[in-house]
């Protein structure tokens, strides 16, 4: 009889242990309370240009406007003054990827382009993000390249800021 209640009581623990452990398990992720809790200001764009795998050159974009990217809890996102322009907040939403490594923004923004506007953060590689500082990498971050092909490469830097602004 002894011998039956301790199979019982391994067969019933096997049982709780199962299905405590097919139970959905939730996004424990930081990185989207890292975007929102503040908003972010442009520190610095680096700009790469390659040939293949080469770096060709280096250039550093400068700017007398203060630029913030800003990320909402609802999955929408504004940025101020982008392409170093004084012009009307960009509006779009934004959502990040399985792994968290991309951030997708569908904002338009006003830039010095032959379009005359683009989608800077439409694919934007996270390259860090921190309780206190961002960079994204856009532009030709794809993984395959030929050895002749030229390759431009964004890397936007920003740092968090204390005070928020509203919509």
């Amino acid at each position: 009889m002894k011998k039956n209640i301790g199979f019982w009581c391994v067969a019933l623990l096997l049982l709780i242990g199962l299905v405590a452990n097919s139970c959905k398990k939730e996004d424990k992720s930081n990185i989207p309370n890292l975007l929102t809790t503040r908003q972010w200001e442009l520190a610095s764009v680096l700009v790469y240009h390659y040939i293949g795998d080469t770096q060709q050159s280096t250039d550093t974009i400068t700017c007398d406007t203060t630029q913030i990217f800003k990320f909402f809890k609802d999955g929408s996102c504004t940025y101020t003054n982008f392409d170093c322009t004084v012009q009307d907040i960009a509006k779009g939403t934004y959502s990040l990827s399985d792994t968290k490594l991309i951030l997708f923004a569908d904002m338009v923004c006003k830039d010095g382009s032959t379009a005359g506007s683009s989608k800077p953060f439409a694919n934007a590689q996270i390259n860090n993000l921190g309780e206190f500082s961002m960079v994204l990498q856009t532009g030709d971050t794809q993984t395959y390249y030929t050895s002749t092909q030229p390759r431009t490469i964004y890397r936007w830097g920003f740092i968090r800021q204390k005070e928020v602004l509203t919509r």
